[in-house]
């Protein structure tokens, strides 16, 4: 399974640094590796939150028993597993490939990081849907561009140092 990972990163490494040439003299490789990646994890993070949750959820509140949730927040317990995995690989095996940190500290580093973003989003998502009273995707955009500042610079000095 490791192999498999390992060789699916060298080939998106090998697609994200066709595109570097024309951007080198502006940003280091890295960080160029790391925009790229993490795009791509947040294109898909919107993606799946648009679709869990009007189409999965349905804008319905999420009764699991013990707890209900609001869809928006519901939405978001439900896809940031998925990103978070996905992040983690695309971080590890390609924008910070030469971290010598064992996986697993990486891991545990990348998900200090990755609660601190959960709370980031959690907190942000109800403000701007419960007290701004945006729609929740077009929400869920804005608190991105928040986290993907904090994310940078806590993966690149911190989980993958």
């Amino acid at each position: 399974m490791n192999h498999l990972l390992q060789n699916s990163a060298r080939y998106i490494t090998r697609i994200v640094d066709f595109f570097y040439p024309p951007f080198k003299r502006w940003i280091p490789l890295q960080m160029f590796r790391y925009a790229a990646c993490g795009g791509g994890n947040m294109l898909l993070d919107w993606i799946l939150y648009f679709l869990v949750y009007n189409f999965v959820l349905q804008h319905r509140m999420w009764d699991l028993g013990f707890v209900t949730m609001s869809s928006h927040i519901a939405t978001l317990a439900i896809v940031f597993p998925i990103t978070f995995l996905t992040g983690f690989y695309l971080a590890k095996y390609v924008s910070f490939s030469a971290s010598l940190l064992q996986s697993k500290t990486q891991l545990f580093r990348y998900a200090l990081v990755a609660a601190i973003n959960l709370l980031i989003n959690y907190l942000g998502l109800k403000f701007l849907v419960e007290i701004c009273c945006i729609y929740p995707t077009p929400s869920k955009i804005i608190i991105t561009f928040i986290s993907v500042i904090f994310s940078f610079l806590s993966q690149k000095y911190f989980s993958f140092k």
